[in-house]
């Protein structure tokens, strides 16, 4: 081998073709997971949303807050988890309190599932 050869050698600087493959997969996983969790990860938002709202809005009994609730649902497309039966509502002084809390098994590839655990309150 020549001087000149194995110097060209040492600089060759790059990724080899396992190592792209490697980085393809990786990011193409990332990418999948972030697809799947983001729908769940809005309808955490609207739910958030929407019991503020409620709790802002001076309903005044369990029910009312219920039924607010699944008003808003019925127009909000996006929320499925839960329904106004799974909300806590408590009082805290002269402040209405609306708790929440459900999880959301995201399948990945099967076997693989994700576990989202949600909780919220109003502000």
């Amino acid at each position: 081998m020549s001087p000149l050869n194995d110097r060209s050698r040492r600089k060759q600087r790059g990724m080899g073709m396992f190592g792209l493959m490697f980085l393809v997969i990786l990011i193409g996983g990332a990418v999948l997971i972030v697809l799947k969790v983001f729908p769940t990860v809005n309808e955490y938002l609207t739910i958030q949303r929407a019991v503020d709202k409620i709790a802002i809005s001076g309903a005044s009994s369990v029910g009312d807050v219920r039924t607010a609730f699944e008003a808003t649902k019925a127009v909000e497309y996006s929320i499925t988890s839960i329904g106004g039966k799974d909300l806590q509502v408590t009082k805290e002084g002269d402040k209405l309190v609306i708790r929440y809390a459900y999880n959301v098994e995201i399948e990945l590839i099967k076997p693989v599932y994700l576990l989202m655990k949600y909780e919220g309150r109003s502000k």
